[in-house]
């Protein structure tokens, strides 16, 4: 490991990032290195201007994963080199779509679907709650705080924890599935003995949802996070206030929660 690469880390070690993004910050430096063959240290805002182009136009690549690429590459002449690099590259504006929202009786019948207990309630948790995908994955036996009835939520969007809501409906179904499963860990653990006590993947979560809306013959609401939408969007109806949903939900901006009020 080069000395560079040491400092690199250390630094994002430092400053608390993910590995996911520690991930990604060392592979921005790690290709403009390959990409001239030469110590980042030698190469010029011009060159690295030249490689976002080449990326773009050549590699095909989004122009949001270039600046990914750009992020990290900043943060590795600041945080390493003590240097501050003027490139800019900027996204194309891209209209904003309205969420896919399903009727209540389409969710219901995308729940019951399965007859397999534990994707039930993955799919009754995730919409109840208004969870994201990750969020049910990491769900943990003693995140359910059945004398509150709430829903501790771990380590969400942005590191942030809070709860949400836990239904009378669902705190039945769960002590069912508690008793019929018995889970440790967590409380959707991966069925596979090599992940054992390790949570579901999200492709296999991804799956049980979109297995049971084809099932059931609903052709709209591609992807998992559309129970989140409609959970949302139900609320609304139901006569919640909107800053309420807006704790539930976990958003940081009350105007990311407000799309709601143009699908309902």
């Amino acid at each position: 490991m080069t000395p560079l690469r040491q400092k690199m880390i250390r630094a994002m070690e430092l400053k608390n990032l993910s590995n996911h993004t520690q991930r990604s910050y060392l592979a921005a430096v790690t290709r403009l290195t390959k990409h001239y063959r030469a110590s980042p240290k030698n190469t010029t805002e011009e060159m690295i201007e030249d490689y976002l182009l080449h990326l773009k136009n050549e590699k095909d690549l989004a122009p949001a994963s270039c600046c990914i690429i750009l992020t990290g590459l900043r943060f590795f002449y600041k945080h390493v080199l003590d240097q501050q690099i003027a490139v800019g590259f900027s996204l194309p504006k891209t209209p904003r779509k309205l969420p896919t929202v399903l009727t209540k009786q389409q969710v219901w019948k995308i729940i019951c679907t399965p007859s397999n207990l534990k994707h039930r309630l993955i799919l009754m948790t995730t919409y109840s709650a208004g969870l994201r995908v990750g969020e049910t994955r990491r769900l943990k036996p003693d995140h359910i705080d059945s004398q509150r009835m709430l829903i501790k939520v771990v380590d969400g969007k942005g590191r942030k924890d809070r709860y949400t809501m836990l239904s009378k409906k669902l705190l039945s179904e769960l002590r069912h599935y508690y008793k019929a499963c018995q889970p440790q860990t967590y409380l959707f653990p991966s069925s596979f003995k090599k992940n054992k006590g390790q949570p579901l993947s999200y492709e296999a979560v991804r799956c049980i949802y979109e297995k049971a809306r084809k099932k059931v013959g609903v052709k709209n609401g591609e992807g998992l996070h559309t129970l989140r939408h409609s959970f949302a969007t139900h609320l609304l109806e139901a006569g919640y206030d909107i800053r309420k949903i807006q704790v539930l939900l976990g958003h940081s901006r009350l105007s990311t929660t407000m799309i709601y009020l143009h699908v309902s």
